[in-house]
């Protein structure tokens, strides 16, 4: 078993991607339980991922929106002003993340859509991170079935709440 306290974190970026509505996008992970199954089912979350060496956050989260949900139809309205933090769950060190990583230290952005539902394809890159998608309402997500990252959900709902209003 890998000691934990001897990996390092990974650097990644996280996307809290909202509607004109004022809810956000998650996706249902291909490589959870539950995937291909009932809408409910499965372990949800916004589009994230690492940070290449040649890129700033920013670069970083755009990539990753056109990666795992096919557009990059968005603008950066904020950034969450903290770099936030999990560690993995005991049993996935050594194993997730290429087994390199203890967690991961994320830098989320909030950003407007501003393409249309159409624009969205999961299946743009392949392999696919999604194997669905949804808007949801900001204060909801907590309660998804979001595994371990709870905590950061938690924090982002609140952080972000005032992205979470529909445009007139």
């Amino acid at each position: 078993m890998t000691d934990s306290a001897s990996l390092p974190y990974r650097r990644n970026v996280g996307a809290m991607l909202f509607n004109d509505r004022g809810q956000v996008l998650i996706g249902r992970r291909t490589d959870m339980q539950g995937a291909g199954g009932p809408m409910e089912d499965g372990v949800w979350q916004c589009p994230q991922g690492g940070i290449d060496a040649d890129e700033d956050p920013e670069q970083a989260v755009l990539r990753e929106l056109l990666e795992e949900i096919g557009t990059d139809r968005a603008e950066i309205i904020a950034a969450h002003p903290r770099w936030l933090t999990y560690d993995l769950p005991a049993a996935l060190i050594g194993k997730a993340l290429g087994g390199r990583y203890r967690g991961q230290t994320q830098k989320w952005f909030a950003l407007r859509f501003t393409g249309t539902d159409a624009d969205i394809r999961l299946d743009a890159h392949q392999p696919a991170e999604f194997d669905a998608w949804q808007w949801v309402e900001l204060a909801t997500l907590p309660e998804r079935n979001v595994g371990f990252k709870r905590p950061i959900y938690l924090t982002l709902a609140d952080d972000f709440a005032t992205y979470a209003q529909p445009r007139l």
